[in-house]
């Protein structure tokens, strides 16, 4: 949508009329100082105006707007997006987008590629041009070559998605940041917007940071929906609750609206009249005007450059004021000649947005074919399109300039209430056979085979005409699309509908279920939904069992077996895991017993049983390089060096690691080399080489900030800090620590940040500073606990036992701080317990023994001694078996 198309024109027709803004100063107001906030402090600030249908929202911001412009040398650009209905995952972003980079409907992809392109690079000035039309192409649904780190993510949606956020939050920033003028956003009919756009925006809301104006505009609804929307952006956002106009007001913007009708005893009645019919709702009052031209009690009587109205009080008797915005709707309904609620009740069944190809489709299903189908246009397509100029002539419909469809005419309902409406009065039978209609003409659309849009359209045309079994393949194919951009939560409930429509067919197409169930699983595994993802891999596990579908039943097991891992539950984990590695055995799928192997070994890597998890390690990384793919192989020996690393065995790692490097860096992996180049400095610094572990930190850092993998980067300036501090430098330590914290905050990924919260932890516990590392720690708990990571949670406790016991200045002191931590670490205990985590079970008894040892009563309680002993013993215990299973790979492990 251009830029432009959202301001007035300087005239209206008759029935288009609009009033002047009346009764809003305080809301204009508003809307200034959060310009003025942004034009003087040059950083991000948002407004969201709430406010019921009819009340004037966007007609507030649109005057606020026009006011603007006409009042600055420089005006903003402003770009607007608004939401619609069941539209895609992230369609407001890609209005929004279209607008910025000026692509017209209808304009060839390639032509509109080649315009974004040369915009990016004025913008970027060349640099990363290929990586933000990549992700800003999977919003404007055009698809641009991926670069190889694209290729090295594609296959982690957590990436892509953290990815995708930290690179439109760039683009924005810096584009912001070219002009004189603030950057305009405007967001409409946000309580349409789906979850997935609503979280792209709270994360730009909290993480923009350039002179930009976020506008947002919605329903109540929408913070019903979501409840921390509000607290999104913190200082930097504000709300405006648009309340009715008071009758005074009313009144100035009904004579406002009746003002060609001059002064005169008729007008007077027909303004108190609407004041007390409406409420206080301007599109009420609106609504009221255009029944009056309806009925005739209104009548233009000059041309239109000197516009009159003439008023018929006569006609007044025959004309039933509406009590509310709905009985104006119906008043407009009734209005319409019988051809004409026909034609509407079709486009209505189409949707918001009709097609005259659509209209013309649903018609001809009951006509008779001539006898010779002759060139040119058809008398009931023009038929057709002259009732449709009638009806955008009187207000009840808009034709857009550009259509969707190539060679077709597209056309939007002006007011969204009457198509429903329109919807409602509609015989079922009638419908039924309008969406059936509607669906055949869509299937051979080009647009509806690879627009996830269009292909949900298609589905839920195919639904409504009762065509279940092909509706539920449109579904599912939508669902995939959305998937490959990876519009997740989008993606699960087309993949929802899908599945639901196949339980409705008898038969059902099997393979399409066992496809759409594992996709499905992956998805809500990928958003966090663990319980909906168990139930979906269950189903599919029973399916593939009764069918002896040995390779797909291995999926299932492999995935439930990852649910369980990755939410402490590793017992469990174990007999999937396992039960997947004889199935993909079975079925000789060697990609799938490698996966599987690597998937064991992260589970032994979990539990502390270090020989077990470098054997399944490393009988995947030989499996992997016999397939020959470099990027798994890569993976497969940074999983190796993870466990060397963690059994003590430094120069394996380090081999282990540098291998994978090297890999990575030769495949353009950037992501996976910044994470292998972190893990390296670790290494580098448990071997007490503090020189090479900074290097390797510094260029890990470079290069997680070269590619805007946000998280990573906040990981790495931890590490970074925790260095400057052994060297010395605390300042410089503190001001990468606030640096981290801040990073890890714009991040969005919970465990990340509870990662960075833990790291922050450990170095004010270094630095002496008990106040913060203790508040760090107990943030980092309460995320891990949310998340399920029980055994990152478990070391978190520990530390907070570590942080608690600092405050004790040791024999005779105070017991208060060591029993309190006891009784964490006791808890860090008990959850490595349930779990068979030995290693970490060995290090938690540990430093139990060492706390109860350290209590003032610790001499005089036989009981409190023989428990120290006890748990010191067994912690010796489990590391002298760890030292004999380990001694051929890591000698001098587990001390």
């Amino acid at each position: 949508m251009p830029t432009d198309s959202f301001f007035p024109s300087t005239r209206f027709a008759a029935a288009e009329r609009r009033a002047g803004l009346a009764g809003r100063t305080a809301e204009t107001r508003a809307l200034e100082l959060a310009y003025s906030a942004v034009l003087d402090r040059q950083q991000t600030h948002t407004v969201t105006v709430v406010g019921a249908t009819g009340v004037g929202k966007t007609r507030l911001v649109r005057d606020f707007l026009v006011k603007l412009r006409e009042g600055s040398e420089g005006a903003p650009r402003v770009y607007r997006g608004s939401a619609r209905e069941g539209g895609p995952a992230y369609e407001v972003f890609a209005r929004v987008l279209r607008a910025r980079f000026g692509i017209l409907e209808g304009m060839a992809p390639e032509a509109a590629k080649a315009q974004v392109r040369a915009q990016l690079a004025r913008v970027l000035d060349d640099r990363k041009v290929g990586d933000v039309a990549y992700f800003l192409g999977q919003l404007l649904e055009l698809s641009f070559q991926d670069s190889p780190l694209i290729k090295a993510v594609e296959g982690d949606a957590a990436q892509m998605r953290s990815m995708r956020r930290a690179i439109i939050k760039s683009f924005i920033d810096t584009d912001a940041g070219k002009a004189k003028e603030p950057l305009v956003l405007l967001f409409d009919d946000l309580q349409w917007a789906h979850d997935d756009s609503l979280e792209l925006l709270s994360y730009l809301v909290d993480s923009l940071r350039g002179p930009t104006l976020i506008l947002c505009l919605a329903r109540p609804e929408m913070l019903a929906r979501h409840d921390g929307w509000r607290r999104a952006g913190g200082a930097r956002h504000s709300q405006i609750d648009l309340s009715p106009l008071s009758d005074g007001d009313a009144a100035i913007t009904m004579r406002d609206l009746l003002s060609p009708c001059g002064d005169g005893p008729e007008v007077d009645d027909l303004v108190d009249s609407a004041v007390t019919m409406a409420g206080g709702n301007p599109a009420l009052l609106e609504q009221m005007v255009r029944i009056y031209h309806d009925t005739g009690v209104l009548e233009v009587t000059d041309d239109f450059e000197d516009e009159r109205w003439s008023v018929h009080t006569e006609k007044l008797v025959g004309v039933k004021v509406p009590l509310t915005v709905q009985d104006a709707v119906q008043a407009r309904i009734a209005a319409l000649a019988t051809e004409e609620r026909t034609l509407l009740e079709r486009a209505a069944a189409m949707g918001g947005v009709f097609w005259l190809g659509g209209l013309v489709a649903i018609h001809r299903q009951a006509e008779s074919p001539p006898d010779v189908w002759e060139g040119g246009e058809a008398d009931d397509v023009m038929t057709i399109r002259a009732m449709l100029v009638e009806l955008v002539d009187r207000d009840y419909v808009l034709r857009l300039p550009d259509s969707t469809f190539p060679g077709d005419e597209e056309y939007v309902f002006k007011h969204n209430l009457e198509r429903e409406a329109l919807v409602k009065l509609t015989p079922p039978a009638a419908a039924r056979r309008h969406h059936r209609a509607i669906a055949e003409c869509l299937s051979f659309r080009e647009s509806a085979d690879t627009s996830e849009e269009y292909l949900e359209m298609l589905a839920r045309h195919r639904e409504r005409a009762g065509a279940i079994a092909l509706a539920a393949a449109s579904y599912v194919e939508a669902g995939e699309e959305a998937r490959s951009r990876n519009a997740n939560a989008k993606a699960a409930e087309l993949l929802a509908k899908g599945l639901a429509l196949l339980d409705q067919c008898d038969p059902a197409d099997e393979d399409l279920r066992l496809k759409t169930l594992h996709r499905y699983g992956d998805v809500l595994h990928v958003l966090g939904r663990n319980e909906e993802a168990h139930q979906a891999f269950d189903e599919l596990a029973t399916r593939s069992w009764r069918l002896d579908l040995r390779s797909i039943g291995a999926i299932a097991h492999s995935r439930i077996g990852r649910i369980y891992r990755d939410t402490g539950r590793l017992d469990e984990a174990s007999r999937q895991l396992t039960a997947a590695l004889a199935l993909f055995g079975q079925s000789q799928d060697e990609t799938g017993t490698a996966d599987a192997l690597d998937d064991i070994g992260r589970l032994h890597w979990l539990r502390g049983d270090y020989a077990l998890a470098l054997e399944y390690t490393a009988r995947a990384l030989s499996m992997r390089r016999k397939v020959g793919d470099p990027l798994s192989i890569a993976s497969s020996l940074n999983s190796l060096g993870l466990v060397q690393q963690d059994s003590g065995s430094l120069t394996s790692a380090l081999e282990s690691f540098e291998q994978a490097l090297r890999i990575r860096k030769e495949s353009g992996d950037l992501v996976g080399a910044g994470s292998t180049l972190n893990s390296l400095g670790a290494v580098a610094r448990d071997m007490g080489q503090d020189d090479k572990a900074l290097a390797y930190f510094q260029e890990a850092y470079a290069t997680a900030k070269d590619v805007g993998f946000r998280n990573r980067t906040a990981l790495i300036l931890t590490n970074l800090a925790a260095m400057q501090h052994r060297r010395g430098d605390v300042e410089k330590g503190a001001a990468l620590l606030k640096q981290a914290e801040d990073t890890a905050d714009e991040g969005g990924d919970k465990l990340a940040l509870a990662d960075v919260r833990t790291g922050l932890g450990r170095a004010f516990l270094e630095r002496g500073d008990l106040a913060k590392a203790r508040e760090s720690v107990e943030r980092a708990v309460a995320l891990f606990a949310a998340a399920g990571s029980r055994a990152q949670q478990g070391v978190a406790l520990r530390l907070l036992g570590e942080i608690a016991a600092a405050s004790s200045n040791g024999a005779g002191a105070d017991a208060a701080p060591l029993a309190e931590a006891a009784g964490l670490v006791k808890q860090s205990m008990g959850i490595f317990e349930a779990m068979g985590n030995d290693l970490e079970l060995a290090r938690s008894c540990r430093a139990y023994a060492a706390l109860l040892r350290r209590m003032p009563d610790h001499p005089s309680n036989p009981d409190a001694a023989a428990e120290a002993a006890m748990l010191a013993g067994r912690a010796d215990d489990i590391f002298a078996k760890m030292r004999a299973t380990t001694a051929s790979i890591a000698p001098g492990a587990f001390p």
